[in-house]
């Protein structure tokens, strides 16, 4: 079972992709309100994988991402961002800072834990 960290300031979404990848049985997931939580949480957890949003207050995703990746063990985790903002440039962009596939908003429940184990193979993660 992999262990994924999902970064949510959306309680609505949190819950969503929580039944989500619960009910796909790949995951233990620890879910976080803000990037402040997650670089608080994340080292005692040991994330296999990140699911970050990208828009949230205070710190942003890539904010997010790019402080865990200061952190110990973390410098090579798979990260996966997720945002309702899926212009081609703004993937890219995300790519860019080293997340290995964007989830785009509103998600697919049903599939968001085939996505993510997709973009893991993809990757040579999983």
């Amino acid at each position: 079972m992999l262990k994924l960290l999902h970064v949510e300031d959306d309680e609505d979404i949190r819950e969503v992709a929580n039944m989500a990848l619960e009910l796909s049985g790949e995951f233990e997931v620890l879910q976080c309100a803000s990037g402040e939580e997650a670089i608080e949480r994340a080292v005692g957890f040991g994330p296999d994988v990140l699911l970050l949003d990208v828009m949230m207050p205070g710190m942003s995703g890539p904010s997010t991402l790019k402080e865990l990746r200061t952190m110990e063990g973390m410098a090579d985790t798979p990260a996966i961002f997720m945002t309702a903002r899926a212009q081609p440039a703004e993937v890219e962009e995300l790519k860019s800072l080293s997340a290995i596939a964007v989830v785009v908003k509103p998600f697919d429940p049903i599939s968001l834990g085939d996505q993510i184990m997709d973009a893991l193979k993809q990757a040579g993660k999983a």
